[in-house]
């Protein structure tokens, strides 16, 4: 079947349907990481140890995944448009099963649920974006999509701050649920956006992308990016209470408006990355975050408050150049597929694998320790932005 694909316009005559997508895309990024400043207000209910929290979003990892594996099926049949209203009605779902019950392992299957409806979600947002957008503006088009994470970071401990004042941490969770439900219906009703369908993953691209080297080298610096910005995110809040001294309530304030300044440095990120090129833009930001990881392990007091600010600042400047650099890896037809297949195995390092290690050494070790160790790995894997291959003339189609 050929793809009615949309003919690419202009930043700014999208700019509306591009906010619209990254909604959705924030949908899937607040109702996982609620679950980390809500962490302390779950262990009063169900005792959980610090390598247990850990690997709540170990199993949401997987899930990512497991999601992007069926992206391609689901977006081959329902196009994209569907696919961004099926997994946004599936986290709201998700979001209001603990109002009836909850235990560790009901948050493990929830995380993991989650965690399939964000697989399904990313795909589709990057595959409608770059569709629809000049390529000359990919870079600003990237930067206002990923204002979503650090928007999920920062909303995450300020709603937990205030609706637990209000609610238990199972009906904050149902009141995320009920808005999803309100947007997925909004997005049905006036988007258009993404109406055009995706690639039924073959062996044969599979192949293809997985043959090249630069697929891998992406795998790797997007699980470094989200290391620093979701994955040690996961632990903070433990980490700020256990061996900083910080009560609940003081360390969610401090992680949700150390947040905020991410909301502005991805748009300095999409402006330089137009200007310098993906892959300066890569090691640029990738050596500052893991400079500011360090940081974070290793002082205390006000610096470390200083530190805690500075992370997220550099770290979500990683992302527009990564996920532009990512799009550029591959021709047009296999975006998709790369897209399914990139993000979420590095997300099973960065936002998976490094939570649990890190769960791991706060329990027999210190937190500080494993923050610092993934702040000097983050460090030196920044250099790998240099041997990317990135295609210079593409295709045309999406």
């Amino acid at each position: 079947m050929d793809k009615s694909c949309p003919t690419p316009e202009p930043f700014k005559a999208v700019l509306w349907s591009i906010m619209f997508v990254t909604l959705l895309f924030f949908l899937t990024f607040i109702s996982r990481f609620i679950f980390a400043p809500l962490m302390p207000a779950i262990g009063k209910e169900i005792a959980i140890t610090h390598s247990q929290a850990g690997s709540v979003f170990f199993l949401g990892s997987f899930g990512v995944l497991f999601g992007s594996l069926l992206s391609g099926f689901i977006s081959a049949r329902i196009n994209h448009r569907g696919t961004l209203i099926l997994s946004t009605c599936g986290l709201s779902l998700a979001l209001l099963v603990p109002y009836f019950t909850a235990s560790l392992w009901a948050i493990r299957v929830i995380m993991f649920i989650l965690g399939m409806c964000a697989g399904l979600n990313l795909p589709s947002v990057v595959a409608t974006i770059t569709a629809m957008v000049d390529r000359r503006d990919w870079g600003k088009a990237m930067a206002v999509q990923q204002i979503a994470p650090p928007l999920g970071l920062v909303s995450g401990p300020l709603v937990s701050v205030v609706f637990l004042a209000w609610f238990s941490w199972r009906g904050t969770l149902a009141c995320i649920g009920l808005f999803s439900a309100i947007i997925a219906f909004a997005f049905f009703r006036y988007a258009r956006c993404g109406d055009f369908p995706g690639d039924v993953p073959s062996l044969s691209r599979l192949r293809v992308i997985l043959a090249q080297s630069s697929f891998w080298i992406m795998v790797i610096l997007l699980a470094l990016g989200m290391g620093a910005q979701v994955g040690i995110y996961a632990m903070l809040p433990l980490y700020l209470v256990t061996e900083r001294g910080l009560d609940a309530e003081s360390a969610n304030t401090i992680l949700g408006i150390s947040q905020v300044s991410a909301l502005f440095m991805t748009f300095f990120a999409g402006w330089v990355t137009d200007r310098i090129g993906e892959k300066r833009a890569i090691f640029l930001f990738l050596a500052a975050s893991g400079i500011a990881t360090v940081l974070v392990g290793s002082l205390s007091g006000f610096w470390l408050k200083a530190s805690v600010f500075l992370l997220p600042a550099f770290a979500v400047c990683f992302f527009p150049p990564g996920f532009a650099a990512l799009s550029r890896i591959v021709q047009p037809n296999m975006r998709s597929l790369a897209a399914a297949m990139g993000p979420p195995s590095a997300f099973i390092l960065g936002g998976g694998l490094l939570p649990a290690a890190l769960g791991y050494m706060g329990q027999t070790y210190t937190f500080g320790l494993g923050i610092v160790l993934a702040g000097c790995i983050i460090i030196l894997g920044s250099a790998l932005a240099f041997p990317l291959k990135l295609l210079e003339k593409m295709d045309d189609g999406c």
